[in-house]
């Protein structure tokens, strides 16, 4: 396949002139955790009072395993759509391309509060309409759980070094999926739904 630009450097771009705007598209990776931990707790409670102990598992793992199949198909068919227009370029360029370029920029490896707040209310508010009121609470809980394992597992996999053997085979995953071929392993916290669609 054709190599794009890959950059080993930990710089971190300037990509907007505007300050506010390059502020903006740059985040620590603990920031996800301080915006969502909250929501994961008082969601979990709600669906824990509401349906005991089992209800919120069972709510739970169905919605932490549509995260997973979300995770597959944003980064495969939205982070990894090549538009042809110049606008559309610079669009993808900011949201996706960007990492490829700059793999090891520490401060584009989990999504900034601005995308992922208006995803998450995009996401609620279509579960809300698809699924009955006493499933919402779990299930968000269990969508957004897998959101937060997803940045957190991104981020270790560019900047952690693993001696677990799981670990080092996730990283070595992904390193190929950046440094050998961008069109398979779209997977980050699991390759499930890459041997399920024939992109492993």
């Amino acid at each position: 396949m054709k190599k794009n630009f890959i950059s080993n450097s930990k710089e971190s771009i300037r990509m907007f002139k505007n300050p506010l705007f390059e502020g903006l598209s740059k985040v620590p990776y603990f920031v996800p955790l301080i915006v969502y931990v909250p929501v994961v707790g008082y969601f979990s409670w709600e669906s824990f009072s509401k349906n005991g102990i089992l209800g919120f598992l069972g709510h739970f793992l169905l919605g932490l395993f549509i995260w997973t199949l979300t995770e597959y198909v944003l980064h495969r068919f939205i982070f990894h759509f090549y538009p042809k227009s110049e606008w559309g370029k610079r669009i993808h360029f900011i949201f996706h391309g960007v990492h490829h370029d700059y793999p090891n920029d520490a401060q584009r490896l989990v999504m900034p509060p601005s995308a992922s707040i208006p995803l998450a209310l995009a996401f609620f508010f279509l579960f809300k309409w698809m699924l009955a009121p006493g499933m919402l609470d779990g299930f968000f809980t269990g969508f957004i759980f897998g959101y937060l394992c997803y940045d957190m597992t991104h981020y270790m996999l560019h900047h952690a070094q693993f001696k677990s053997a799981f670990w080092k085979k996730l990283k070595q995953q992904h390193m190929l999926h950046h440094y050998d071929d961008s069109t398979t392993k779209y997977g980050v916290t699991s390759d499930i739904w890459d041997k399920v669609f024939g992109t492993r």
